[in-house]
Order: structure tokens, then sequence, then C-alpha cells
């Protein structure tokens, strides 16, 4: 528990500002992936039953692209706002994974979104390690609760 302690801290004093809005973007970019794949359900189905390397039933796919779709567009929000940043990038981090491994490198032709994948998968381990930053709704909470403790203990 320690360990995970001396991470966020050594993440919430080194985290420069411009990251916020990258941690912006990401959170956006993840919030209309899952929007796109909502509205292409059809087209990620076909997908998943081409790279089926898990072997899963009709059903089991079903079920995978609703999940897929829910986290992107929550954890996607989560990320945009820096509302429990950390949580909602390790949720994020083994879809795309899987993403990566799964859908992109056993795809038969060279898939682009390869590397899309790749960096997305590289920034959500960035933010799941130094949080969400000044900018967001967890350091407003952070300074509030800050505030309170001053104020209750007369300093």
């Amino acid at each position: 528990m320690k360990v995970i302690r001396n991470i966020e801290t050594w993440g919430d004093t080194h985290h420069p500002k411009m990251l916020d809005l990258i941690r912006i973007l990401l959170g956006l970019f993840l919030l209309l992936k899952g929007i796109g794949f909502l509205n292409h359900y059809p087209f990620l189905r076909d997908q998943i039953i081409r790279t089926n390397a898990l072997h899963l039933s009709p059903d089991n796919i079903t079920l995978l692209i609703h999940y897929v779709t829910l986290v992107h567009m929550i954890g996607g929000i989560f990320i945009l706002l820096g509302l429990l940043t950390r949580l909602a990038s390790l949720i994020q981090i083994p879809i795309v994974f899987g993403a990566v491994f799964f859908v992109n490198i056993l795809s038969p032709y060279f898939n682009s979104e390869l590397w899309l994948s790749i960096l997305v998968l590289g920034l959500l381990t960035v933010f799941m390690v130094i949080g969400s930053g000044p900018l967001s709704i967890d350091n407003l909470l952070r300074n509030i609760i800050a505030d309170d403790r001053r104020a209750e203990t007369g300093s």
C-alpha cells in the first residue's frame, strides 16, 4: 500500500499542466470512440468475429461490445474531467491492450489504427501513474477537503 501511495505522491508532484490538455484530449478521444462503437455496432461485431482469437460465442461477443462501448464512454468522460483518472485509466488498459494485440496485430492487412492504439495504451499507462493533474475535478475536490480541514483546525 505504501508503494501505491508513493507513486500517487510522485505523480501529483511531477505533473506539468500541459499534460492536462493531453489528458482532456485522450478522454475526448475515448468518449468519441465509444460513441463510434455504438453507432457502428455491425462493423465492430464483424471485426471481432473475424479476429476471434478468444473463440467467443455470439452472445459473449455482444456482451464484449457493450462492455467496451460503455467503458470507453464512461471512462472517457472520467478522464476528460479528471475524475478518478487513475481508476478510469486502469479500467481502459485491458481493452486497449486487447485492441493492440488481438484486433490490430491479428488483422490480415497492416492496420493504421495499430499505432493509434499503441499511443492510447501508452497515454493510459502514463495517466494511471501520474493521475489527473491540476486542471481536474480530483484536484478541485482535494483543495476543498484541504480547505475544510484547515477551517476545522483554525489555521
